[in-house]
């Protein structure tokens, strides 16, 4: 599994050695330069190659997990809500659901380093250091009973840990076993007696519903017949309690996009519910913290404070400087056009 990447940089490699040779005529391309080639070349195999100089303990691991990690996958690698559990499910994969974490299912712990090494933290990829994954690796690890709470994993002894399920996996035969199947004429028509759908992502809960309801639908169509209001007149900005402020409806649109980066942990709209993260429904203007049954982190319940357009564009550009301890690990959006655009549609998004 994890010796795909090698074999394809080293096939990449090649071709842009040979590229200039078949791209001269056409005056396209170069080759590609080491160094080019090394920033690609991540990957870790099975056997350790690819594994750069470091360590890291599980005590270690423990607090870099609560303040990266813990958010989405629970202190202790449980899994909050649809995001994965990393922990458990021992002896589950003859079941007919099977829980399929680092320990019961992964056969490779380079398969874990180079992941947390490559694409974690959500929304700050690559931001940890080579000490701070073996780190993590190692209360992985430990939460799944594979080491003991003494343990430093490095690259010295990292071959010798014994992953569960090393031996559940199967040579890839399909090229003597399946592909002449595939080589025939295809099936268009009738190819089955019946046709049955047995489960939908809706109904797992992990596909974003990206239907527009509410707010979201007016600032989603600005041809939607809409008052015309002059924030400068009286009482324009307020009727019964109900927001009547123009919003520039293509800002709330680049908004709605910017917002895409947030939906996997925050809804909004009629039916949001809280996640990982609060619903935000008329979070602007609201005190910090102040969503009900929301289970907030001890920095953001005493932070204080009311979610006014200043105190969010600086949150969103770098949440954990502006609350220091916020279990939320995004690392912030760091163009300003993003953070009006985005705090413009939040202003859309009514309290329902």
């Amino acid at each position: 599994m994890s010796k795909f990447p090698s074999t394809l940089c080293a096939t990449l490699t090649g071709l842009a050695l040979a590229f200039p040779a078949l791209a001269d005529p056409y005056g396209l391309g170069r080759a590609a330069a080491p160094d080019e080639i090394a920033a690609w070349d991540l990957d870790v195999a099975p056997d350790g190659t690819g594994l750069p100089e470091g360590q890291g303990s599980v005590a270690d691991g423990e607090v870099l997990f609560s303040d990266n990690c813990a958010a989405c996958h629970g202190e202790f690698a449980e899994g909050i809500g649809n995001w994965p559990k990393l922990a458990g499910g021992d002896g589950t994969l003859a079941n007919q659901d099977p829980v399929k974490t680092v320990g019961s299912f992964w056969p490779y712990l380079s398969t874990a380093w180079d992941y947390v090494h490559r694409s974690m933290p959500f929304g700050n990829a690559q931001s940890l250091s080579a000490d701070e994954v073996y780190a993590i690796t190692a209360y992985i690890l430990y939460s799944n009973f594979l080491v003991e709470d003494d343990f430093v994993l490095s690259r010295a002894n990292f071959t010798e840990v014994e992953m569960p399920n090393a031996d559940g996996f199967f040579p890839d035969d399909r090229a003597e076993t399946e592909y002449a199947r595939w080589r025939g004429e295809p099936c268009m028509t009738a190819c089955k007696d019946s046709v049955k759908i047995t489960m939908k992502a809706t109904v797992l809960d992990v596909t974003p519903d990206e239907t527009a309801t509410g707010a979201e639908a007016t600032a989603a169509t600005p041809d939607a017949a809409t008052p015309d209001v002059d924030p400068t007149q009286e009482g324009a900005t307020e009727d019964s309690g109900t927001q009547q402020t123009a919003l520039d409806p293509a800002l709330v649109a680049a908004g709605e996009k910017v917002f895409g980066k947030c939906r996997a942990c925050h809804q909004v709209g009629e039916d949001a519910k809280n996640r990982v993260g609060p619903q935000l429904n008329g979070i602007v203007g609201r005190p910090v913290a102040a969503v009900d049954g929301f289970n907030y982190s001890a920095a953001m319940a005493d932070a204080g404070g009311v979610w006014d357009a200043d105190h969010l564009a600086q949150f969103l550009k770098n949440p954990k400087a502006t609350i220091k301890g916020t279990k939320m690990a995004f690392a912030g959006l760091k163009k300003e056009d993003d953070l009006r655009a985005v705090i413009t549609y939040l202003e859309s998004v009514s309290d329902q």
